[in-house]
């Protein structure tokens, strides 16, 4: 795991002025990577560091003079349309952090800042891709109070099944259908047997909902048959960022027995464009969950002290609700939930060895989400499924609207950010998606 370094300096402050912005996401204290195009660069796809207000465009600034020789297998990354072949270069990017962190900093030479600032572009000019070439994505349900909430309404002599505290539960996602924020989503069509007397139906889904997930891309893979040891688990993971795992529930309901989600969760899943690195969140390690006195203890290969004292991640998670009608009158976009990963049962380090511990051969660019990060209140819950306890308990909105499931016409939006006593805040961005009528 990384330690906090010169580079976390809360004091350090950037020549970018709107990297000073203390409500900014994107202060010199962050410095992640995204896939970005602009009208200046041709509108080619390329790699891009946020900062402030402005996104760098790294392979401009390979040329240039700026780039240390042990940061130019990084840089020389820049040119790529996906960020695999730099999440691949763990130690030349860590080098790349401080020498942009220098840069960037009010100590940097007037030359080197007019150099820098030739290859920066505003944010607001640029468009946002999914910053990897996604070949594998897998899906966890990491959140014990999520599992626990979602099995009492349907099993509530046994909310958890026997296995729960023992292995972090999974399911192979779709890759293809992952999309980058702001991109719309039409509701799907599937199979639905709310009726339990008839035979199914083939109609748009009713229960459309969101989860709220951290999802955590693969840097270094491992080869077929090789296992990850839990003490290395980290050495894999390139950073993170946020995930809608879109769920139509009442497709889901009738498709998931035996074999669990399918159809109801391929239809399409947001993730933010930026990824922030496993080093710009030193500071916010936590301890691993807290498991009752009375739970088992993880097993050998899932156990190790680093990941009990400094596994856990805090990160605030906010979900927010506009509808078509309170973008009509203005009113601005409803909080319904705040939630944390340090609540999660299981590590991203623990997911990433279950997962390769049979030997299956993870692969630079693979995205591994969370499942629905929900916390013990009601407030804390990540999604509509738990927060309207299966529609029975529906929502007010500031329009004088209520939701029990989402709706043609809503935002939702994902807000993600870290903040701790000592540490200068920073941000995840924001992960948005408005839902669209089905098709015909």
């Amino acid at each position: 795991m990384y330690e906090v370094n010169e580079t976390h300096d809360p004091n350090l402050q950037s020549w970018v002025e709107s990297a000073n912005d203390p409500n900014t996401d994107f202060p010199i204290q962050n410095l992640p990577f995204c896939i970005f195009a602009s009208a200046k660069n041709s509108d080619m796809p390329r790699v891009g560091i946020p900062i402030g207000d402005k996104v760098i465009d790294l392979w401009g600034c390979y040329g240039s003079g700026l780039i240390e020789a042990e940061t130019r297998a990084a840089a020389a990354a820049g040119s790529e349309s996906t960020l695999n072949k730099l999440a691949g270069e763990k130690s030349s990017y860590t080098a790349l952090r401080r020498r942009l962190s220098k840069l960037l900093s009010t100590d940097a030479s007037d030359a080197d800042r007019k150099i820098l600032g030739e290859h920066m572009v505003e944010a607001a000019e640029c468009s946002m891709f999914v910053p990897s070439s996604i070949g594998d994505y897998t899906d966890f349900y990491c959140s014990i109070y999520h599992a626990t909430n979602v099995g009492s309404m349907f099993r509530p002599d046994n909310p958890l099944m026997p296995n729960y505290k023992y292995i972090p539960i999974g399911y192979h996602g779709r890759a293809s259908s992952i999309v980058v924020s702001g991109t719309d989503v039409r509701r799907p069509h599937g199979q639905n047997r709310s009726d339990a007397e008839k035979p199914p139906v083939f109609i748009p889904c009713k229960n459309l909902d969101y989860e709220m997930e951290l999802g955590f891309f693969v840097g270094k893979g491992n080869e077929m048959g090789e296992p990850i040891d839990i003490a290395n688990a980290e050495d894999h993971i390139f950073g993170v960022c946020l995930v809608n795992d879109w769920s139509a529930r009442d497709i889901q309901a009738w498709e998931y027995q035996p074999l669990g989600p399918f159809l109801s969760k391929s239809f399409a899943t947001t993730i933010s464009p930026y990824v922030v690195t496993m080093e710009a969140l030193a500071p916010f390690r936590t301890p691993a969950f807290e498991r009752d006195a009375d739970d088992p203890q993880p097993l050998e290969y899932l156990n190790d002290e680093q990941n009990q004292k400094f596994g856990g991640l805090d990160i605030n998670l906010e979900v927010y609700i506009q509808t078509e009608k309170m973008r009509n009158e203005n009113i601005e976009p409803h909080m319904l939930s705040r939630s944390n990963p340090k609540d999660l049962y299981w590590t991203i380090g623990q997911m990433l060895t279950h997962h390769a511990s049979n030997g299956c051969n993870l692969q630079t660019g693979d995205l591994m989400a969370s499942g629905t990060v929900s916390g013990k209140e009601k407030n804390e819950c990540g999604c509509l499924l738990e927060l309207t306890w299966r529609g029975t308990e529906p929502i007010d909105l500031p329009s004088g609207e209520q939701r029990r499931f989402l709706e043609d016409g809503d935002e939702v939006i994902m807000k993600g950010y870290c903040e701790r006593d000592g540490f200068r805040r920073i941000g995840l961005g924001t992960c948005r998606g408005r839902i669209l009528p089905a098709g015909v």
